[in-house]
């Protein structure tokens, strides 16, 4: 019987008619993948590489800043397109997890030849560029530890495998176990599972925040001292060169925002991480201790955290500044920048000509390259709207908050309830002034790329 893997609509990895390298006698392979497909779908801290190291040559394989493939599931997930656990076995009992002890599901487990075949056959294929890896507790954390470092050493040395390799610590395993297998894979990471310690004691009483923090200083610690050794020795070996990243589930726990958004910022400053993921709570479990979640996963919960997560690496905000214990949530209406910006209207509106850097990061619509190129473009000529409109700057949103040359794109209220009518209006009607006049919109579809300053002329309201 031939075998292969392609993926269905949910991104689980199934059988179809072309062949893959598979021997005969091995087909109980194929329902382990199905099976620890599924059950790694839940793990949404898998990104690209962040790391630009290519092959050499005498190997199959490389890694490059765009990282590995991506597929999407049906509940919206970005996923790995080989993103596997090594065995849903587990000795825990975590009350939302899918694989705890108490649960009645079927299980199984790979052995390391097996994830080595899998991760060369898929590459071969052109399925993949890498392989994400995870795991449940198999009798103990040092031992499913061994069993994973042993399968990404035959990859590595017995396969000549050198594409990216993201691989999940076990925490209470062995610290010499991480440190040897910092030193194979490209990113590591460690679940902190809740936002805090309390959650963590009440629905994975197994686990405690001390135990999942020491893995994570030891890899920040071994990432700082091969940066030392590579500045000095050339040819040092890289440990964790893409670095680390860490998961929490959101909304199975009663943490607000600020709390969530609050670990984020100290994960960031503490333990200079890659990035967090904020995983939506699906109800696998039944269980007293559990929300019901009638909506379902609070998906858009998480998507504003997401956009949290990024204004705080990239856009200079602090935690402290996007929410407070007054405001402990943020507006499920408007982006966190919007609702930032709309209760700081004292600092608006800003004149585009003069802002600095870091002020027009926190204007909406004009995001890190924009702002990037207004700077530039702003050292050769005064900028105008369409100057703006060229640079790709939303003026939908940006129109409310800035001015150039000090005058406003429309006569606009700079009030927050009438702000915030506008940038709610789904029919994206303009601004009307007080004459009751109101203004055509910049479009992308005027006639003419880009139409002059005097086109945009009032019309009767």
């Amino acid at each position: 019987m031939d075998y292969n893997l392609a993926i269905n609509n949910k991104g689980i990895a199934i059988a179809n008619n072309e062949s893959v390298s598979i021997k005969r006698e091995d087909m109980s392979i194929r329902k382990k993948l199905g099976i620890l497909t599924d059950a790694a779908k839940y793990d949404v801290a898998c990104t690209s590489s962040g790391v630009e190291r290519r092959g050499d040559g005498s190997g199959m394989g490389n890694s490059i800043a765009a990282g590995i493939c991506h597929s999407f599931s049906a509940d919206g997930r970005c996923i790995s397109l080989l993103k596997i656990l090594m065995t849903n076995e587990c000795i825990y009992d975590c009350r939302y997890c899918r694989n705890r002890v108490s649960n009645d599901i079927e299980r199984a487990t790979f052995t390391p030849e097996e994830i080595c075949t899998l991760t060369m056959d898929f590459y071969r294929r052109n399925y993949i560029e890498g392989l994400f890896l995870s795991s449940g507790i198999l009798h103990n954390p040092s031992y499913t530890m061994e069993r994973m470092y042993h399968a990404i050493f035959l990859l590595r040395n017995k396969y000549h495998f050198q594409g990216y390799i993201h691989v999940k610590a076990i925490p209470g395993s062995d610290a010499a176990l991480i440190e040897k297998m910092g030193y194979l894979v490209d990113r590591m990471s460690v679940n902190l599972e809740l936002p805090t310690a309390e959650g963590l004691s009440r629905l994975a009483p197994n686990k405690s925040r001390k135990t999942i923090l020491t893995p994570m200083r030891q890899i920040q610690n071994g990432i700082q001292q091969s940066k030392n050794e590579v500045a000095i020795y050339k040819h040092a070996p890289a440990f964790v060169s893409g670095g680390q990243s860490t998961q929490m589930i959101i909304g199975c726990t009663p943490e607000t925002d600020y709390q969530i958004v609050n670990v984020a910022e100290n994960l960031y400053k503490k333990f200079k991480l890659k990035r967090v993921f904020y995983s939506a709570y699906v109800q696998v479990n039944t269980d007293k201790e559990l929300p019901a979640l009638p909506g379902g996963p609070p998906l858009l919960r998480e998507h504003r955290l997401y956009q949290a997560d990024f204004l705080m690496r990239f856009y200079g905000f602090e935690a402290q500044e996007l929410l407070s214990e007054e405001k402990p949530n943020f507006n499920v209406l408007l982006d966190p920048k919007a609702d930032w910006a709309l209760r700081h209207l004292e600092l608006f509106p800003v004149e585009i000509n003069r802002a600095d850097y870091s002020m027009l990061l926190r204007i909406p619509g004009i995001g890190v390259k924009s702002a990037q190129k207004i700077v530039k473009a702003r050292r050769g000529c005064t900028l105008t709207f369409e100057h703006l409109k060229k640079l790709n700057v939303s003026l939908k949103r940006a129109l409310y908050f800035i001015t150039c040359n000090g005058k406003m794109l429309y006569r606009t209220k700079i009030e927050e309830d009438y702000i915030t009518r506008h940038l709610l209006d789904v029919k994206e009607r303009l601004p009307i002034d007080t004459d009751g006049l109101t203004y055509r919109q910049l479009s992308l579809f005027d006639t003419g790329l880009f139409p002059e300053v005097n086109s945009l002329r009032a019309i009767s309201g």
